[in-house]
């Protein structure tokens, strides 16, 4: 059995559910304000009408809105928010990069994640034990031109969204900046479970990451759609990416960051995922030269000791979320 713990899924369309309990794969959707997505709460409604139906195959986390952030009664409607979705079955709640990257403040000023009007929530979360889902800033290549971008992935995503590509809104704070704001609310609540989703935005360098998981003994990180940035980077330094898994293989979480929006037929949705988890379970399960369209070069697979594997594919997320 293995869990994809990092997926949307923004239809009642029951195909990939359908395909999940086949193939003995269970999935955790996560719901997130984004503009094209369907609204949080019909994104709750859909979750919940999943899990009603597919139990231990379905599981999700919520988010909070911040269309009404300047609101004075919106740290009181948020927290009802995620009260509600919590007693529905969510299983932890995220926060999403448009707080960093594009709320702002009457004043026209970014609003990061460690500021004041986020401290009850963040205050209720860690005292009650309920783990935060993090996409903090985004992928290093972001505020980088095209052309030194790293994985041919981020190139494709940004080309679609360049709202999102930093490298063309210099008004936005920066890389750095993005990632400290996360790190000083991490410390300012230093029970609060965490789950740096995308490798905690540290995809570039293993030993980045690492270093950041020794400094929070709490957090996790997971590997939603940043697979490729650590094939780019098993090219060229195999061990150290291998050691990295084999230290912290406590701490690594399996996703995909798929979108199931009933935009496939049901034939096209089993040929993509079948493909997206062979290539995956081959490059740390395999030892074998591998190539993958996102990355330039060809790697070996890790090689990973089944225990590890067990870990990252299974019960590091089955610890972390309780599902």
């Amino acid at each position: 059995m293995k869990i994809d713990a990092h997926i949307h899924c923004n239809t009642t369309n029951s195909f990939l559910l359908e395909y999940g309990r086949s193939a003995d794969i269970r999935y955790l959707s996560i719901i997130t304000e984004v503009p094209e997505f369907p609204t949080i709460d019909e994104q709750l409604k859909i979750a919940a009408g999943l899990k009603k139906e597919f139990g231990v195959y379905f599981n999700f986390a919520i988010t909070f809105p911040c269309s009404f952030w300047k609101s004075e009664k919106w740290p009181e409607n948020c927290l009802e928010s995620i009260q509600r979705a919590l007693e529905m079955g969510a299983v932890g709640v995220k926060v999403w990069k448009n707080i960093g990257m594009t709320l702002q403040d009457s004043n026209n000023r970014f609003v990061m994640i460690d500021h004041p009007t986020f401290e009850p929530i963040f205050e209720f979360l860690e005292a009650n034990d309920i783990v935060v889902l993090g996409h903090n800033g985004e992928p290093k290549n972001c505020w980088l031109p095209f052309d030194e971008m790293t994985v041919e992935s981020d190139r494709s995503y940004f080309m679609k969204h360049p709202e999102y590509h930093m490298y063309l809104h210099p008004e936005v704070p920066d890389y750095e900046t993005q990632l400290s704001a996360r790190d000083r609310l991490l410390e300012r609540h230093p029970k609060l479970r965490f789950v740096g989703l995308h490798l905690a935005s540290l995809e570039w360098e293993v030993m980045e990451i690492a270093a950041w998981l020794d400094r929070f003994p709490l957090a996790m990180v997971d590997l939603a759609e940043r697979i490729v940035h650590v094939q780019h980077q098993t090219v060229s330094a195999w061990q150290k990416v291998h050691d990295f898994f084999i230290k912290y293989q406590d701490r690594i979480i399996y996703g995909t960051d798929f979108i199931w929006a009933d935009n496939h037929t049901k034939i096209e949705l089993m040929e993509y995922l079948d493909e997206r988890y062979r290539s995956d379970w081959n490059y740390f399960a395999g030892r074998g030269t591998m190539q993958v369209p996102e990355v330039d070069g060809s790697f070996r697979g890790l090689g990973l000791p089944s225990t590890v594997l067990d870990k990252i594919f299974n019960s590091n997320a089955k610890k972390t979320y309780g599902i």
